[in-house]
């Protein structure tokens, strides 16, 4: 096998294959290294990911235990609101039933007063007849002693 002069020698395609192969090895090279610090750069996102959602988890868990307290201090309000409000209508019946008996005593009270205004009045015609009378029987006495002084 010659060569023609214009064509290169075996050894100088090698030559060129193997500096292609070198050359396609360093980019291979480069491109590993580019991948190897994107995946150090993904594999510590992933660390600060993980660190970020166990917050939350511990985050979330916090904010569970406060609902729940929550829950059962509106279980304890809604109780204490409840017995609240039964005071409250048993305190307005018990105003109710006391304005009611108020209003009675009142009209028993007008009552009284109108009856004792009677008696009083009753009292003084009597009085003035009572002593109207004894006048005139105080009277008679004093002209029956006077007509017969010594019987």
């Amino acid at each position: 096998m010659t060569n023609a002069p214009d064509q290169p020698s075996r050894l100088d395609q090698i030559e060129v294959i193997l500096s292609r192969v070198a050359a396609q090895q360093e980019a291979n090279t480069n491109a590993i290294a580019g991948l190897t610090a994107k995946q150090e750069a993904n594999t510590n996102a992933i660390a600060n990911l993980t660190a970020k959602q166990e917050a939350n988890i511990n985050a979330i868990a916090g904010l569970t235990a406060k609902q729940e307290a929550n829950t059962n201090a509106i279980a304890n309000l809604t109780a204490k609101l409840d017995n609240l409000s039964n005071n409250i209508n048993e305190l307005t019946s018990n105003v109710d039933r006391v304005l009611a008996r108020s209003a009675v005593l009142d009209d028993v009270l007008l009552e009284l007063r109108d009856s004792h205004e009677q008696h009083q009045r009753n009292f003084e015609e009597h009085q003035r007849t009572t002593n109207a009378a004894l006048q005139s029987l105080e009277a008679i006495l004093l002209q029956l002693t006077r007509i017969n002084p010594q019987n």
